[in-house]
């Protein structure tokens, strides 16, 4: 990949216009994530019998216990029903603890159990290795500047998505 600017025209062929996959950044982040989360859906899954979805639910519980599944969902950018069935299913294998928001009484407070915490604390050692070896082909600086230009994106997400997030 060379370091000019994304392209703003189609690609011009025979058949009309086309993506130019090597230049197309949507793609390049959907492909990335698809391959991410397949390969750590595999892996967590053969290892710590959880999925990617349960994971990353898990870890923002670690960070944030006692929140609303809507804050889930705003956070992971999940609809509604695939984070409520993830979480029933979390909730049986006793991962997680539902209990009613004593502050409000529509919502409910999400946090991990001893035992939820238990496999996350073993998750996020792998977790954290296999991002170590994915930014391995950076240097520190790359790495800073990649996680900033990410961070950029994910906050300019309102210009295409029309709601901010």
């Amino acid at each position: 990949m060379t370091s000019s600017p994304p392209s703003t025209k189609p690609r011009r062929t025979p058949d009309g216009p086309t993506l130019d996959l090597q230049r197309y950044v949507p793609a390049f982040i959907t492909f990335i994530a698809n391959k991410l989360s397949n390969s750590a859906t595999t892996f967590y899954q053969r290892n710590f019998g959880v999925n990617v979805t349960e994971w990353r639910i898990m870890s923002l519980l670690a960070i944030e216990p006692g929140i609303p599944a809507s804050r889930i969902c705003q956070v992971i950018g999940f609809d509604k029903g695939p984070v409520s069935r993830t979480l029933s299913v979390m909730q049986k294998r006793g991962l997680i603890a539902i209990r009613p928001d004593p502050r409000d009484g529509r919502t409910h407070s999400i946090s991990l159990t001893a035992r939820g915490r238990a496999t996350h604390d073993k998750v996020i050692v792998a977790a954290l290795e296999r991002e170590r070896r994915l930014l391995s082909c950076l240097d520190k600086d790359e790495q800073e500047m990649l996680i900033g230009l990410l961070r950029r994106l994910h906050d300019n997400l309102g210009a295409v998505t029309g709601n901010g997030t």
